[in-house]
C-alpha cells in the first residue's frame, strides 16, 4: 500500500489541525505536523487522505437490522434509529459498517450540512479523502479492560465487544458516572456496582491537570492503568484505522470511487492469480491445437493411403467426395455394392475348400469380378469354379498358364442370369 495522509479535523471553534503520515504498512511515521489545511495539502501534494472527524459531532449506534445488505438494510436504519434522532432524517447521512459477532451492525449518522461542510473545507484545501472516520472509532479494543480516552473535557469510553462512545462534561467524577465507569453515589440500589478494570490513555496536559481527581478515585476502580500519549493521540489513533469495525462516512451519494491505488492493492493478488490461471489455461490450448494437429496430420496420411488403394490413378482432393461418388457411380451400374459384397462372401467360402489357392489381383466393375488366382493344379481350380457355382454365381477361366507352385488363371466372376463378358 503506498503512503497515507492521517489527518485530524479540529473541532468546532479551533481552526488548526493535526496530521501525521503512514507509511508502506500503514503504520505512522514520528513526525507529527500541526497547521491549516492548506499546509497540510502543501505539505502531502498527491495520495491517500485518510480523515478523522470529531465524534461531538456524530452519533454512533449499534442496532440490530435484519439480515441482508445493500439498499434493504440502508432503509432500515433511520427506522432502528428513530428514538436517538433528534433531526429530520432527509437532513442526516447514515454510514454503515460490518456486522459484528454480537448480531448488532455499527452505524454512523452525521447531519448531511456538517460532512458537506468538511468535504468543502478540504477541497478547498486541494484535499480529497477517500475516508473519513469518527475519530472516536479507532480507538483500540481491549479484551479485558475498560479504554478510557480523556481529551480536555471528553471523555471517550470503549468497553469490550461494544462501540466507542464520548461524554463532554467535567469534572471527571461527573463524566465517570455519567459514562457508568463508576457508581454513582447518590443513586443507592440493592446490589452494588461491579468495579470495572480500565486502562486511561490522555496527554500529559490533560493528566496533569486531572492527575488528583483521578488519584481521589482509585477505589472506584478494580484496577486503573494510565498511559500517556507523549506525542499525542494522533500516532495511538492511526493504529485503527485498518479495523474491520471502523465506519466510513463516505458512502452513498458521498462515496469516492476513484481510489484505484486501494484497490488495486486490495485486489492485486485475485489479479495476479486469474493472470496466472490465464496464462495456464493459454498453455493448455496450446498444447490440445498442437496435439491435434498432429493427430489431424496423421489421419490425413491414413486417408491418403486408404484412398489410393480404394481408387489407384484419381488424384486427392476431397476424398469423402471422391468415394461417395465412386460409390454412387457403381449403385447405377446395376445391383449394387451388395452384389460385390456376395461375390465376395462367395469367393469367399470357395477358397476354403480349395487348398492352397489364392487371389492375387482383383477388379469389381459391371457387377463381374475379375481376377488372378494362383493354384497348386487345374484341379482345385476346377474345384474352385464348381464351389462359386453352388452358389449361384458363374466362375470362367478366361485364360490359365504354368508356373512353378502350379497354375496360375484369369477367372472372371458374374451372376449365372447376366450374359458373361466377351
Amino acid at each position: 500500500m503506498p503512503q497515507s495522509l492521517l489527518l485530524r479535523l479540529p473541532p468546532p471553534g479551533q481552526e488548526d489541525t493535526e496530521w501525521l503520515i503512514l507509511d508502506e504498512a500503514g503504520a505512522p511515521t514520528p513526525t507529527r505536523q500541526r497547521g491549516s489545511l492548506s499546509l497540510a495539502a502543501a505539505v502531502w501534494r498527491s495520495g491517500r487522505v485518510v480523515v478523522l472527524a470529531p465524534a461531538t459531532q456524530i452519533l454512533l449506534a449499534e442496532p440490530e437490522l435484519p439480515p441482508g445488505g445493500g439498499a434493504k438494510i440502508s432503509r432500515a436504519v433511520p427506522f432502528a434509529l428513530e428514538e436517538q434522532l433528534t433531526e429530520d432524517v432527509d437532513q442526516l447521512s447514515f454510514a454503515i459498517g460490518h456486522r459484528r459477532a454480537n448480531g448488532r451492525t455499527a452505524v454512523a449518522v452525521v447531519s448531511r450540512s456538517v460532512l458537506q461542510g468538511w468535504l468543502a473545507d478540504l477541497g478547498a484545501a486541494g484535499l480529497d479523502p477517500q475516508a473519513i472516520y469518527p475519530d472516536i472509532s479507532l480507538m483500540p479494543e481491549n479484551p479485558g479492560q475498560t479504554v478510557l480516552w480523556l481529551e480536555k473535557d471528553r471523555l471517550a469510553v470503549r468497553r469490550p465487544g461494544a462501540i466507542p462512545f464520548a461524554v463532554e462534561l467535567s469534572p471527571v467524577r461527573e463524566a465517570l458516572v455519567v459514562a457508568g465507569v463508576i457508581a454513582d453515589p447518590l443513586q443507592a440500589t440493592d446490589e452494588p456496582k461491579a468495579k470495572e478494570s480500565a486502562i486511561l490513555y490522555l496527554t500529559r496536559e490533560d493528566w496533569a491537570s486531572v492527575q488528583a481527581e483521578f488519584e481521589d478515585l482509585l477505589e472506584q476502580f478494580a484496577s486503573l492503568k494510565v498511559q500517556l500519549l507523549t506525542d499525542g493521540p494522533l500516532p495511538w489513533l492511526a493504529r485503527g484505522t485498518n479495523a474491520a469495525d471502523s465506519v466510513n462516512l463516505l458512502q452513498g451519494e458521498f462515496s469516492r470511487t476513484t481510489d484505484y491505488g486501494e484497490r488495486w492493492h486490495r485486489w492485486r493478488l485475485a489479479a495476479a492469480l486469474a493472470g496466472a490461471l490465464f496464462l495456464v489455461h493459454l498453455g493448455a490450448q496450446a498444447l490440445q491445437i498442437r496435439q491435434a494437429k498432429h493427430e489431424s496430420a496423421a489421419l490425413d496420411g491414413e486417408i491418403s493411403q486408404l484412398f489410393s488403394f480404394a481408387m489407384p490413378g484419381d488424384t486427392l482432393s476431397d476424398p469423402r467426395r471422391q468415394m461417395q461418388a465412386k460409390l454412387e457411380r457403381i449403385r447405377k451400374s446395376g445391383a449394387g455394392p451388395q452384389y460385390f459384397l456376395r461375390a465376395l462372401q462367395t469367393l469367399s467360402g470357395a477358397l476354403t475348400v480349395a487348398p492352397k489357392t489364392t487371389i492375387s489381383a482383383l477388379s469389381y466393375r459391371e457387377n463381374a469380378l475379375d481376377m488372378t488366382v494362383s493354384a497348386p493344379s487345374l484341379a482345385a481350380l476346377s474345384q474352385l469354379t464348381q464351389s462359386v457355382g453352388k452358389e449361384g454365381l458363374a466362375a470362367e477361366i478366361q485364360s490359365s498358364n504354368p508356373v512353378a507352385s502350379g497354375v496360375e488363371a484369369h477367372l472372371h466372376v458374374h451372376d449365372q442370369s447376366s450374359r458373361p463378358r466377351q
